[in-house]
């Protein structure tokens, strides 16, 4: 399998140095690329499409409310794959070109991420809830030609993915969700070692603009987390104001709508009912901290999962393994 250049841990399971670095990385602003005109943005976003999915092709597509950037390659059962932040769907590029060759691979950037559009968030974030998130993947799918899907998400990606197989149950053939515990349970159990952790959960949620202004000031999201091109192109997209500012949205939504759309949810006795793998990095926070399946298995119906090697990022850092992992879940009957 081709490798990508490793993302290396970003906020989540962050050292005492990386926090220090964090701290005195205003600096590194004097040095990062400008922010790019937008013709010259999307140039740059096409010409690593081209290197890091080959065989893909790419569409902008119209949804209800945003434009998603979308690539699909391939034959056989549909996959959607969706990424965390803050990344973008380059992330999941060595496992989508492999998956690709049995199946047909649909890679988007969420909205707000990425070169998907970035809408204003509205009353209460509402536009970014992972219900209208899940949205616009429904529509993405629709456009290709797919009703009902597998899906695997990371990060907010799976965020995302849950949401879906909650409210489109009829969509969602399979779901894997990688190193996440559903948001309302981490608000409403948060411990000191996860404030610690995860300081950027409680940080981003602050009404603009004082998120945004510690992350244009720091520049601590400089490189987003990568190496190389794959980097290079973290850099160029949260050198945009209007990126950084969609994610914060996305996060304040979580501890906001999302919680009451989730706690609409448990009242009714709603679950995952498809088949559901979680997957957790083995030097990452999560699993150090919370029961990550026992926590899934009171979610969903039908949840099984286990450790993998590597951190938050463990599919982008361990590509192979985690490639065998998801393939094994989504053949298995």
């Amino acid at each position: 399998m081709r490798k990508i250049e490793p993302e290396s841990t970003n906020v989540q399971g962050q050292t005492n140095h990386q926090r220090r670095r964090f701290l005195k990385a205003a600096a590194s602003l004097a040095t990062a690329a400008p922010l790019l005109p937008l013709s010259q943005s999307f140039a740059q976003s096409e010409s690593i499409d081209s290197r890091l999915f080959p065989g893909f092709s790419v569409e902008k597509v119209e949804t209800a409310g945003a434009t998603i950037h979308s690539l699909i390659a391939g034959s056989g059962p549909p996959v959607l794959l969706l990424h965390g932040a803050p990344q973008s769907h380059l992330s999941w590029s060595a496992i989508a070109t492999e998956l690709a060759k049995d199946y047909t691979v649909v890679v988007t950037d969420l909205r707000g991420y990425g070169d998907s559009s970035k809408p204003d968030g509205g009353e209460n974030h509402i536009d970014y809830s992972k219900r209208t998130m899940a949205q616009d993947q429904v529509e993405v799918m629709e456009h290709f030609g797919f009703d009902r899907f597998d899906l695997l998400g990371h990060d907010r990606g799976g965020r995302v993915g849950r949401r879906l197989a909650l409210d489109h149950p009829e969509r969602v053939s399979k779901l894997a969700v990688l190193d996440i515990v559903p948001a309302h349970y981490l608000y409403a159990n948060t411990t000191r070692e996860f404030a610690v952790a995860y300081i950027h959960w409680f940080m981003f949620i602050r009404p603009a603009p004082f998120a945004e202004n510690i992350i244009a000031n720091t520049g601590m999201f400089v490189g987003g987390g990568g190496s190389g091109e794959v980097a290079q192109d973290y850099q160029r997209i949260y050198s945009d104001p209007a990126a950084v500012h969609a994610m914060c949205e996305d996060y304040r939504a979580s501890a906001g709508i999302d919680i009451d759309n989730d706690n609409a949810d448990i009242a009714a006795g709603n679950k995952i009912n498809c088949p559901l793998r979680v997957l957790w990095g083995d030097r990452a926070p999560m699993g150090r901290l919370y029961d990550v399946l026992g926590i899934w298995q009171m979610e969903a119906s039908n949840a099984t999962g286990r450790a993998m090697s590597g951190g938050h990022s463990f599919h982008a850092e361990n590509p192979e393994e985690t490639y065998v992992e998801l393939r094994n879940f989504l053949q298995s009957s």
